[in-house]
């Protein structure tokens, strides 16, 4: 067979079996009490234990950016949950595909990659957007985070924006972990680099400089920012701003992500990791 004649799915049908199969193989969204614990349980076990953590400090009171420690400790890792779904799951992806022997597979494949890769951002999407929901209710409810209903549509834009970022955030990882040994210790470096970079518990200003930089690198902090913004009801003129680097945030983290597969995939093959789990 030619190559001219070589079949190829559509980006349309590529893009939709992917969504719709992978969360039952690679992604880890096979059992609805995972996709339950995630979306229900994680995030307020998560700020239950930081908000513990700041009411033994002694400093729940204190005001920081406009909330108490308490209500600001609450709010960034009501936020911050996101990342178990966008980042730490998305980037098992790839240890998925080389544990059940597809990964060759998919590297063969004629399959759009573009496609590959929007397909399986999609369920973790609404994951993702159902997570940061979740645990701003909790903040709002039962950590008494203060919000008036003329601020629910700016805030519902910073959601969806961070999750869209989030989630490519991951992808791109992934394809880091397509040539290491396994993914998880690259997810669990992020995970907590999160916490500690993004201004989850403390303002990023409390930090070292270098530190500070650091953290602007990544699309926890920004879309982080522009969350807490839309809480305080901050105007447009502030909200556009972060809107535009989470925005920016998510179109470098598909976009390299896309670009640099054919980088990561040359390595994987070089190092032998690319079967290797």
């Amino acid at each position: 067979m030619t190559e001219a004649a070589v079949p190829r799915a559509s980006f349309g049908r590529t893009f939709w079996t992917n969504a719709i199969f992978a969360p039952r193989t690679t992604l880890g969204f096979m059992r609805i009490d995972f996709v339950l614990g995630t979306i229900f349980v994680i995030p307020l076990t998560q700020m239950v234990f930081f908000t513990f953590v700041v009411q033994l400090s002694g400093g729940a009171n204190t005001s920081v950016d406009g909330l108490t420690q308490l209500q600001f400790t609450a709010l960034g890792n009501a936020v911050a949950t996101v990342t178990y779904s966008s980042v730490f799951s998305v980037c098992q992806t790839t240890d998925s595909e080389k544990q059940q022997g597809t990964m060759e597979h998919i590297l063969v494949s004629p399959a759009s990659r573009l496609a590959l890769y929007f397909g399986r951002g999609l369920i973790p999407i609404l994951i993702s957007l159902a997570t940061v929901s979740v645990g701003l209710a909790y903040a709002f409810l039962l950590f008494g985070v203060p919000v008036s209903a003329s601020a629910l549509p700016a805030l519902a834009v910073s959601v969806v924006l961070t999750a869209f970022a989030m989630v490519g955030f991951g992808l791109l990882l992934g394809g880091v972990a397509l040539y290491l040994r396994t993914s998880i210790i690259l997810g669990n470096i992020f995970l907590f680099a999160g916490l500690l970079l993004s201004g989850v518990n403390f303002p990023l200003s409390a930090l070292p400089g270098p530190l500070q930089y650091a953290g602007y690198a990544l699309p926890l902090t920004w879309g982080l920012a522009a969350i807490r913004a839309a809480v305080l009801g901050q105007g447009l003129g502030s909200l556009g701003v972060l809107w535009a680097a989470v925005a920016a945030a998510a179109a470098i983290s598909f976009g390299s992500a896309i670009a640099l597969w054919e980088v990561f995939e040359r390595r994987a093959l070089a190092t032998g990791s690319i079967a290797r789990f």
